[in-house]
């Protein structure tokens, strides 16, 4: 995906002359950027005041807002999970991929009518995507919750032979069930000491039933083999099996646990197959409505740092530019020698940032035009 750099400067005699010349200077001569006009329509000015105190409101916005696009891409990619290849065609804005959106850029009348003031406009869009934020965290808290469960009964159904679930290998007829004095206990038995089992676990205590035991199942390591014995021999033979590094597994059969089991597990992964859909699509629409809202939050920005620069009447040029990421460095200095006559203490602040306490413009970026930039590599893969 793009990097843009959404940049003003005040219209000449004509807002196309001020077209025109940026395009001369970056295109035409020297193919260092693609470009866009980018429209903003006759938005309410308001008092100077108004416009100083949006100017920071809307900075903070615009960084929220970002983070929750972010946040909802991430999501729909850990979502997605073997299909991360698909999470981009997923995300888009109005239907189209965001490069598109971006530049081809029109103010959505009938959601942020601009009648309204600008104040109201950036509240009506704060409410929208905190809305979407809260929404994200419950919703993703939710399917969370659930993935987690049923990953943890997963792992329990997988490992090894000392720690997995036992429920799916052992059958009722593998065990001595309903005897006063019989019990059936489940042994893990190194592959190596296969031999030496047979020959010694009639002898590891006493009351084991002679030819009582089977293997019942193997993984690469080990095996687990049934043994009969009577109830109150359990202790020794317990302590005496692990004097020969064979592992008594603590285990009961109950048909009615195991089945409970089972259930939970096809419960859990039929719950998460019903909720994939309706997530997937919840994290489309809402992607699409915090992205197309953030670009709005991006040309209220220009509007308001474009009169607070160049002065009443409205008189600007909004352009979108695509830096070829070859010639990044020499786009800014074309830039910079283009609209230097704007503000002439601007490359003074520039230079001098570092030296003036109080004085934070070395933390932002400060040009003599108008400057925000818009990244569209929102996934952050791991």
């Amino acid at each position: 995906m793009t990097e843009f750099w959404l940049i003003s400067a005040p219209g000449e005699k004509t807002c196309q002359q001020t077209w025109d010349q940026m395009m001369v200077a970056t295109t035409r001569n020297n193919n260092l950027s693609t470009n866009h006009k980018f429209n903003i329509p006759d938005l309410k000015v308001g008092t100077l005041d108004v416009l100083v105190g949006l100017s920071d409101d809307l900075a903070k916005l615009d960084s929220f807002i970002e983070g929750v696009v972010k946040k909802v891409s991430q999501y729909m990619a850990d979502v997605l999970e073997d299909s991360r290849d698909k999470v981009q065609e997923n995300l888009l804005a109005n239907g189209v991929d965001l490069v598109t959106y971006i530049t081809r850029f029109q103010w959505d009348m009938a959601k942020y009518p601009i009648k309204q003031s600008l104040k109201n406009i950036s509240d009506i869009i704060s409410k929208q995507v905190s809305q979407i934020d809260n929404d994200l965290k419950a919703r993703a808290s939710a399917y969370n919750n659930l993935k987690g469960n049923l990953q943890n009964l997963e792992r329990k159904n997988a490992g090894s032979l000392l720690t997995r679930s036992l429920a799916d290998i052992v059958k009722k007829e593998d065990f001595v069930i309903d005897s006063e004095y019989l019990i059936t206990m489940l042994v893990v038995v190194p592959k190596t000491s296969y031999a030496d089992w047979q020959k010694t676990y009639e002898t590891l205590s006493e009351m084991v039933v002679p030819r009582s035991t089977n293997l019942l199942f193997e993984d690469h390591d080990s095996g687990l083999f049934s043994v009969t014995l009577f109830r109150k021999a359990i202790d020794d033979f317990r302590h005496k099996a692990r004097e020969n590094k064979y592992t008594v597994r603590d285990f009961q059969y109950n048909e009615q646990e195991m089945n409970a089991d089972k259930e939970e597990m096809t419960r859990l992964s039929t719950d998460k197959k019903k909720q994939f859909g309706p997530l997937v699509r919840w994290l489309k629409v809402n992607f699409s409505e915090a992205f197309i809202a953030w670009i709005h939050i991006k040309a209220l920005r220009v509007f308001v740092e474009s009169v607070l620069r160049y002065g009443l009447p409205v008189n600007f040029q909004a352009m979108l530019l695509q830096p070829n990421k070859k010639n990044m460095k020499k786009l800014r200095e074309v830039l910079n020698d283009l609209y230097k006559h704007l503000d002439s203490s601007a490359a003074a602040v520039i230079d001098s940032a570092m030296d003036i306490p109080g004085l934070n413009l070395s933390q932002q970026e400060y040009y003599p035009y108008v400057y925000y930039k818009i990244d569209c590599n929102l996934l952050d893969f791991k």
